[in-house]
């Protein structure tokens, strides 16, 4: 729990990283910092496709429109909460030397996007009016 609270703080205190091993090749931290945008980038795409559902699905069943939008939705909030967890864990382990961290967020964002999407395949067949 303290760890985890450690790295909360390093969200809004980045210049703590820099007191921890030594400083990195710049072109990690680089590396670190275009991977954190690439999900920070796949986060508001899951947003804007939460929003899309809610908005261009009108005919949609409100049940299957809201749980939909609400997949996604929550998706995109914990994929940029995972993007700035992850990008502060990796900065300390460069630092440190250490082995950089290893994530099931990946794999569980996965499933999330495909079950929406096969189910959005499946409204789609079956017909708007579920």
């Amino acid at each position: 729990m303290i760890d985890f609270v450690r790295s909360v703080r390093l969200w809004f205190v980045p210049a703590e990283v820099r007191q921890e091993g030594g400083t990195p090749d710049y072109r990690f931290s680089l590396a670190n910092e275009r991977t954190f945008l690439a999900w920070l980038r796949t986060a508001l795409a899951l947003i804007g496709g939460g929003f899309a559902v809610d908005q261009f699905l009108p005919d949609l069943h409100w049940g299957w429109r809201v749980g939909l939008a609400l997949a996604l939705l929550v998706s995109g909030v914990l994929c940029s909460l995972r993007a700035v967890n992850h990008w502060a864990r990796c900065e300390r382990a460069m630092r440190r030397g250490e082995d950089l961290p290893v994530s099931r967020f990946p794999a569980l964002l996965s499933l999330v996007v495909a079950v929406v999407a096969v189910v959005m395949v499946v409204v789609v067949l079956v017909g708007w009016e579920g």
